[in-house]
């Protein structure tokens, strides 16, 4: 994907790539291979371990982070880098009917608002054993909490800053995991009194939904069908179908970093990505207290 995108790009990987310069450290590839910009695909629990590595080399570059930025919800970043040059993939910023959704905002007082994500994690990876991959594994960083947190994400970035939140989930399903299987949250953001948050491994039928509910307007979109649409008064008032490729969201956030973006939207930034981070502790809290915590 980089490299159509015109970059000169190296791994580090424990398996070769026949097409890519390989290293088996960060430090062997920083010694050899002039890097401006570093991508952190590894899994969660190995992030931190990661930021630290080019930390104390001394990596000056801008660095994206697959998300979640780190398996543990309590977790800094390390000493010696710096907040604003790190960027968290949290890509569903990029997606068009999302950004439709943000300006739309602009001239709304949501009053509430519903977001959904679920798909069987048996069928996430078809060709793999579920229990096996790390999403099944809580402490290689799995669990739909922080799996499946673009929506915190989107919740954070569309309606500002959560200022409490109650939750209930963890492990309920008949899968051979340790990690949380569904999770539901009820959190009051600042620009919205009432946002419910739900996340599961479960749905046979894969959903990546949103609705915000405004006094005389429903916005509804559907992310799964490419769909978003405006009712007013009980009439469809705006529709958009969007047909978007697996990868476009990713190389629109890719571009955001390169500097060959046509706007100047740019990836979450380490700030909000811990704010998410935040939010995740605080849902697990709940969950166990059976109480709302304050952020």
């Amino acid at each position: 994907m980089l490299a159509e995108l015109g970059c000169d790009v190296a791994a580090v990987s424990a398996r070769a790539h026949a097409a890519l310069a390989t290293y088996p450290t960060i430090e062997a590839a920083l010694r050899d291979f002039e890097a401006s910009y570093v991508v952190i695909a590894s899994e969660t629990h190995a992030h931190r371990r990661d930021l630290g590595a080019l930390a104390a080399l001394g990596f000056s570059g801008t660095v994206l982070v697959e998300k979640p930025l780190f398996a543990d919800a309590a977790a800094a970043l390390p000493e010696g880098l710096d907040a604003e040059q790190v960027f968290v993939g949290y890509d569903l910023r990029f997606h068009p009917l999302l950004v439709e959704v943000e300006r739309l905002l602009d001239d709304l007082a949501p009053r509430a608002a519903h977001l959904a994500v679920g798909q069987h994690l048996p069928g996430w990876r078809p060709e793999r054993d579920y229990r096996a991959v790390y999403s099944a594994s809580r402490a290689r960083g799995g669990g739909v909490l922080r799996d499946l947190s673009h929506e915190l994400d989107v919740a954070c970035w569309l309606f500002g800053a959560p200022r409490r939140l109650t939750a209930r989930g963890g492990h309920h399903s008949a899968l051979q995991i340790d990690s949380d299987d569904s999770y539901a949250l009820l959190i009051e953001h600042e620009r919205c009194p009432l946002v419910t948050v739900q996340l599961d491994y479960l749905d046979h039928q894969p959903r990546r939904t949103l609705r915000v509910l405004a006094d005389e307007t429903t916005i509804a979109v559907d992310l799964v069908g490419g769909e978003l649409a405006v009712y007013r008064d009980g009439v469809r008032t705006h529709a958009q179908r969007v047909a978007l490729a697996p990868d476009d969201v990713y190389i629109a956030e890719h571009r955001a970093l390169l500097g060959a973006a046509d706007d100047e939207r740019l990836p979450c930034s380490a700030a909000d990505a811990l704010r998410v981070m935040r939010v995740i502790g605080a849902a697990e809290r709940a969950a166990v207290e059976a109480t709302w915590v304050a952020l």
